[in-house]
């Protein structure tokens, strides 16, 4: 029987963090559960810090990015020992259950924890929408909305020189921010990691947009495809265009969450207690062909969602 719950955040910010700390403590407690956060993520579980969590503690934290409970990356956990420190000090302070706001790493350690006997849910947060097991991540369209911002004021200094504006963006290991900002902004080109990048076809796209009178353009990289630097040096090295770079950094990751962020992590938050409470222990809370989930940690994998190719093609024939 559950009484009692932990909720860390872990890995990288994402807006919604917030949202998810209230929900998940407010949820609770309407259903009689005691709330403990974890400070500091799987490093605060083996630095022993924590503080209790009730309804005016989370309150006013709805509308802000970051998270209350402070986040950090914790390399020492994929050890199984460290791990099961952290499940012994969980069960020391009553806790009979553990619920995780992160993205694939943070989903990690609290499959590493439940095989020590801690239940865990994981909450999808990261902004790369990236993760197995769902295909929405909490963070992922305020990041999107936060970039599609920039390049639009980005847009108009390119307009006025008449420039190729580069902007990176993140995204190690996959392209879903720069390819849906790019969608939104009308970028001209996108580059991501999914797809190989072509240097000299690019700069045969934008010298033949040039050709048909595009006075500007915007080239939207991820940073797991290539840098940016690179990028711009390239075009000014191979094409008679001016480029110059932006780096958007941490803005991403940061800002109030937008409204579909500020609803899926209700959304998530009730669905992760309600599993909790009904012994659907070990999962990951995702999205589904529009329907919230829970699929088991050893399922996750075969829900694996790409990106849209269709929409990537469609940038390049519409930036022309």
């Amino acid at each position: 029987m559950i009484n009692k719950i932990g909720i860390l955040t872990s890995g990288g910010d994402a807006p919604g963090m917030n949202a998810c700390i209230r929900d998940v403590t407010r949820y609770a407690i309407q259903k009689g559960l005691a709330v403990e956060g974890i400070v500091r993520g799987y490093e605060g579980l083996l630095s022993h810090e924590t503080m209790p969590l009730d309804r005016r503690a989370v309150g006013a934290i709805i509308h802000r990015g970051g998270t209350l409970l402070r986040t950090a990356r914790c390399l020492d956990f994929i050890k199984k020992d460290v791990q099961q420190k952290a499940a012994e000090y969980l069960r020391t302070l009553e806790i009979d259950a553990l619920v995780v706001v992160g993205g694939d790493g943070s989903m990690k350690g609290a499959q590493g924890l439940s095989r020590f006997g801690i239940p865990t849910v994981t909450i999808p947060g990261t902004i790369d929408n990236d993760m197995m097991g769902t295909q929405y991540t909490i963070g992922f369209d305020t990041s999107v909305n936060t970039v599609l911002e920039s390049v639009n004021k980005i847009r108009d200094t390119a307009f006025s020189h008449d420039r190729v504006a580069v902007v990176e963006v993140m995204g190690r290991h996959a392209g879903w921010i720069a390819l849906h900002s790019g969608m939104a902004s009308g970028a001209e080109a996108v580059l991501i990691p999914e797809h190989p990048v072509d240097l000299k076809s690019l700069c045969e796209h934008l010298e033949e947009s040039h050709r048909m009178k595009k006075m500007s353009s915007i080239v939207i990289v991820a940073e797991g495809a290539a840098k940016g630097s690179d990028v711009v040096d390239y075009i000014r090295e191979h094409t008679y265009l001016s480029p110059n770079l932006t780096v958007l950094g941490y803005v991403q990751r940061g800002g109030s969450p937008s409204a579909l962020d500020g609803i899926m992590a209700g959304l998530y938050s009730q669905k992760a207690v309600d599993s909790l409470l009904a012994g659907n222990y070990n999962c990951v809370i995702g999205l589904i062909d529009s329907k919230v989930v829970a699929t088991p940690y050893t399922e996750a994998d075969k829900f694996h969602f790409s990106i849209d190719e269709n929409m990537f093609d469609l940038v390049h024939m519409l930036g022309r």
